[in-house]
């Protein structure tokens, strides 16, 4: 058997379950955003999966794995669950993450750069990727509640419709990450915070580490959910976070930085756990966002960034760059 090769990563396959191996293209002048990489098999992913649907378990089985935490303590994990909540729009681009094949190019690249430790994604992006041979030596966390549809009536009784925390033990992933939101004027926020505390017991029993991600939000006049940012809002957040569940000892916090950066160190006090901060669309300001993560990643309970959009998706196209930068900030 032969190897393909997405990404400077090696995938085995055999018999009709076809090469998944890419071949490298140079972006066109029209075309800025798409960075330069390896383009994706996607008829040979398709054939695999139709065929040979066993041979994602397989390919999660022979996975090599690592620790959580590995040389220098710091994690750097690039974020790809968006989709699956309907989150499509990256800085004002409507459908950018809607095609699959260069979304999944975009990962190769960021998990092909040097200080990347791994990637959070839904049960279809981590299966393509498993299949791609992407994620040997990978931190690699299933995205876990995604029933909050955005812009829907019930986003925020977000149901577990992702990962659950006997799939991530099976397929050997590293660990699971859940999304909290919190509106006190809407009952959906009580049912995902119940669910949201058993799945963080189910989690600790199996000594699997889960990241909560926690916001306070308000609805806005037309309907559409808010993140609150503010200092008190992130500080409650954080507090209402720690305490779920029967045992925090493998609770992580994802949290926003503040409105003002210049919050975070007192936010930061509110709990022991560790944290990593989370990007979101930062649209056009990316070098403000480095700022923002820059002063945040010197506090002692922050250990390291999981950022999605604005990493795959930089108003300059260089996919590379910015995972890079991102990185020489830890």
């Amino acid at each position: 058997m032969r190897a393909g090769q997405v990404g400077g990563a090696h995938h085995e396959h055999g018999g009709d379950r076809g090469s998944l191996a890419a071949t490298p293209v140079t972006p066109t002048a029209y075309d800025r955003l798409r960075p330069p990489s390896p383009r994706v098999d996607v008829s040979a992913l398709v054939r695999t999966r139709a065929r040979h649907p066993e041979a994602i378990a397989e390919a999660a089985a022979r996975r090599v794995r690592r620790p959580l935490l590995d040389g220098p303590g710091r994690l750097m994990i690039v974020a790809a669950d968006h989709p699956a909540r309907g989150m499509l729009t990256v800085g004002g681009r409507g459908l950018a993450m809607a095609g699959r094949a260069d979304l999944l190019e975009r990962l190769c690249v960021a998990l092909s750069r040097p200080g990347v430790d791994g990637v959070l994604a839904t049960a279809d992006i981590l299966d393509d990727l498993l299949l791609l041979g992407v994620l040997d030596g990978k931190v690699v966390i299933g995205s876990m509640n995604r029933g909050g549809l955005a812009g829907s009536a019930f986003e925020l009784d977000d149901r577990f419709t992702g990962h659950r925390p006997r799939d991530i033990e099976r397929l050997g992933f590293d660990a699971g990450k859940l999304l909290l939101r919190i509106d006190y004027d809407d009952p959906g926020s009580l049912r995902t915070l119940e669910s949201a505390a058993r799945v963080i017991d189910d989690m600790a029993e199996r000594q699997l580490p889960v990241f909560v991600e926690p916001f306070l939000c308000r609805r806005r006049d037309d309907g559409t959910l808010r993140n609150d940012l503010s200092a008190e809002a992130v500080t409650k957040s954080i507090a209402i976070a720690g305490g779920l569940g029967g045992s925090s000892a493998y609770t992580w916090l994802k949290v926003p930085v503040t409105e003002n950066p210049d919050d975070m160190a007192r936010v930061m006090e509110t709990s022991t756990l560790p944290a990593v901060l989370l990007g979101g669309d930062v649209g056009e300001d990316q070098e403000g966002a480095y700022e923002k993560w820059r002063g945040a990643l010197q506090l002692p309970t922050v250990q390291g960034l999981v950022v999605g959009r604005s990493l795959l998706y930089p108003a300059d196209g260089d996919v590379a760059l910015a995972v890079d930068t991102a990185v020489g900030l830890l």
